[in-house]
């Protein structure tokens, strides 16, 4: 999954979400609290795998399946339009304007500001040097 697009929530907030990532995604996918404050989006299979692993962890992993349990099932209606919940636009600082990425097997969806902010802090240095730590 790749590529950045760029659209816009409305009022009800809901939003398109792009065709090449719906395609790769399958009918329906899942939207969670992602890290660094956007949203996940992984497709059902995916999303199932990673609850299973989350259901397997011991009891002191509690903070972490209680920040995961913010999910909800998309299915984009006519016009390719999936509905963000209020938890998670506000969890993420979405007012308007969106940047979705795809990234491996996932999506993320980032409030645009937030996503430019979050990549004027990375150069290129701090790339070649965890590719080197991570010995890519």
């Amino acid at each position: 999954m790749r590529g950045e697009f760029q659209h816009n929530v409305d009022a009800k907030g809901r939003m398109i979400f792009p065709v090449k990532l719906r395609e790769e995604l399958g009918d329906g996918f899942v939207i969670f609290k992602g890290l660094d404050n956007c949203i996940n989006v992984f497709s059902k299979e995916d999303w199932e795998t990673f609850q299973n692993k989350l259901s397997a962890l011991p009891s002191k992993a509690r903070k972490m399946q209680r920040f995961y349990s913010d999910n909800t099932v998309c299915e984009p209606d006519a016009q390719g339009r999936i509905l963000i919940p209020q938890s998670l636009r506000e969890y993420a600082g979405i007012k308007k304007n969106v940047t979705v990425v795809g990234i491996q097997n996932r999506a993320e969806i980032w409030d645009t500001e937030a996503w430019k902010e979050y990549n004027s802090d990375v150069t290129s240095d701090d790339i070649a040097a965890l590719m080197d730590e991570l010995g890519v």
